[in-house]
């Protein structure tokens, strides 16, 4: 029997290799809402956030 595959048992790198792609995709998404333009959809997704929902939010 297989087991699963948890994500503690991908390694270091895999860490590594995550934190920088979401990074990324903070600094991105972040660099994008500043300068007024909607965020990349990857970039949302990889954050967490719905895009459908992100394009509703308006200004304070």
């Amino acid at each position: 029997m297989a087991r699963e595959v948890g994500y503690m048992d991908r390694g270091l790198f895999f860490f590594i290799n995550d934190f920088f792609n979401t990074s990324g995709s903070a600094a991105a998404a972040a660099r994008a809402a500043e300068a007024g333009r909607k965020p990349r959809r990857d970039d949302l997704k990889k954050l967490g956030i719905d895009p459908g929902a992100f394009g509703r939010i308006g200004r304070f």
